[in-house]
């Protein structure tokens, strides 16, 4: 089932949450487990991040350096499929425009249709981290819109073979990100929402949101899509915080701010489990308080933790 039929189906605020395809080398077992102890909540769909190859560079013992590119997390494809068979559940493929090519992104796309996956979100992703801005791949996307319009143009069975005969439209729901506090990379909030309508216009069905601990935010995020004329749903993404660190790592990553008050107790904590409460008890009064105001759906980044999402979900259904 596609996730905006899903949502606009739905007469309550439905559950969906994220998972990171295992590290290169490692099984599925784990992936599988934090599934399983999250079914009793009936989420309504999973998203499975997507990763580009990484350039590293490693000193031989003669002193040469040599180059190699690395993949470490693959799998993505072939994960999403098999969750989606295992249980039952859609699931949301990422597709990237850094480091892939248009024509890779349509071969992606041919074998998620040919295994009955008709969700993705199509994200403009990363660069390099040797790369001061985003540079795109060699005949790859520059920027989400355009991978929103591939995507698109494939419903229309137009491939990028002009040629080809007895196209077979490939109809996939496409989700999109959105920044409450604007991507860092935007000069102002203005030329954020400017790349968003884009997306939108393009075709997106819905928006899910970047990770933010202050729920005004989002409620003027969607407040302010709403006057640029955005009308499709707006799914708030959450992130429980697990580790005291992220006090001062989730602001420089991904440049949000924290509220004073979550900030102040997690500068008091000792220990991780003591940050990990904090975070959890933030999470669960985030989520309660967006079930009440009608979100679409409570869209919680896990990275393979799901004790916490449990109490959290428990809490706020």
């Amino acid at each position: 089932m596609k996730v905006i039929d899903t949502i606009n189906q739905a007469k309550s605020t439905v559950f969906s949450f994220e998972l990171l395809p295992p590290l290169k080398g490692n099984d599925v077992t784990r992936l599988y487990k934090t599934i399983e102890s999250l079914t009793e909540f009936d989420p309504k769909y999973i998203n499975i991040t997507t990763h580009r190859d990484e350039l590293e560079f490693k000193e031989l013992p003669d002193g040469k350096i040599v180059k190699r590119t690395v993949r470490k997390r693959p799998g993505t494809v072939a994960i999403a499929a098999s969750i989606q068979h295992r249980y039952g559940i859609p699931v949301v493929p990422h597709i990237l425009c850094g480091g892939f090519t248009k024509s890779e992104t349509e071969h992606v796309l041919i074998d998620l249709n040919f295994l009955g996956i008709d969700n993705v979100l199509a994200l403009r992703g990363d660069g390099l981290k040797s790369q001061h801005v985003f540079t795109p791949t060699e005949n790859g996307h520059s920027n989400a819109n355009e991978l929103v319009r591939q995507i698109k143009n494939l419903g229309k069975g137009k491939y990028l073979e002009e040629d080809l005969k007895n196209n077979t439209p490939l109809d996939f729901c496409i989700g999109v990100a959105g920044y409450p506090e604007k991507h860092f990379e935007a000069p102002n909030m203005e030329q954020d929402m400017f790349y968003l309508k884009q997306k939108v216009d393009e075709g997106a069905d819905y928006i899910v949101t970047q990770m933010f601990f202050d729920n005004q935010v989002y409620y003027d995020f969607v407040d302010k899509c709403r006057a640029n004329g955005i009308t499709i749903p707006i799914i708030p993404g959450i992130k429980p915080i697990n580790l005291k660190n992220q006090l001062t790592v989730l602001p420089k990553i991904f440049s949000i701010d924290l509220p004073q008050e979550l900030a102040t107790e997690l500068a008091k904590c000792k220990n991780n489990d003591a940050a990990r409460r904090v975070g959890t008890e933030w999470a669960i009064y985030q989520s309660k308080d967006l079930v009440a105001h009608n979100a679409p759906s409570l869209h919680i980044y896990t990275y393979g933790i799901s004790d916490n999402v449990k109490e959290i979900v428990k809490a706020a259904f």
